[in-house]
């Protein structure tokens, strides 16, 4: 690999990406090391979820993983920001959208949604404002 370019070093958004796929890894981590801890231990009521199932959990891991990697890869290559930030907001939109829709048919139980405010909304609500304001035309052109 390549040293990581000047500009990159001096890039704020080096560092906030750079958290945020620290973050993002250490759960994949958690959840492929110890899927049965994170499933009763994560402060996110997952046994309301479904019944566990340790393939399962590790397969969200997995998707995590290369969200980290995404994330990690968009700090130190800002010519690369653009789709690798898009892929991993996709993915943090799409699993609140469904937390959203399992929430009102009733699948979850009610009052579920507050368990997911910080580990599923707001990473959605955060990816989709780092992704205007990075990819918004006029700080691409600077």
């Amino acid at each position: 690999m390549t040293a990581i370019p000047p500009a990159a070093r001096r890039d704020r958004w080096t560092w906030i990406l750079g958290a945020l796929a620290a973050i993002t890894a250490a759960n994949a981590l958690w959840m492929l090391a110890s899927p049965q801890t994170w499933y009763h231990e994560l402060p996110a009521n997952v046994p309301a979820t479904g019944a566990y199932n340790e393939h399962f959990v590790r397969d969200i891991g997995c998707a995590f993983a290369v969200m980290a990697f995404a994330l990690g890869w968009a700090a130190l290559r800002p010519a690369v920001r653009p789709p690798l930030l898009v892929v991993a907001t996709l993915f943090l939109v799409a699993h609140a959208a469904l937390h959203v829709f399992d929430s009102a048919r009733g699948y979850l139980p009610a009052g579920h949604w507050h368990h997911d405010v910080a580990g599923v909304y707001v990473p959605a609500v955060a990816a989709v404002t780092l992704a205007v304001l990075i990819l918004r035309p006029s700080r691409r052109a600077a």
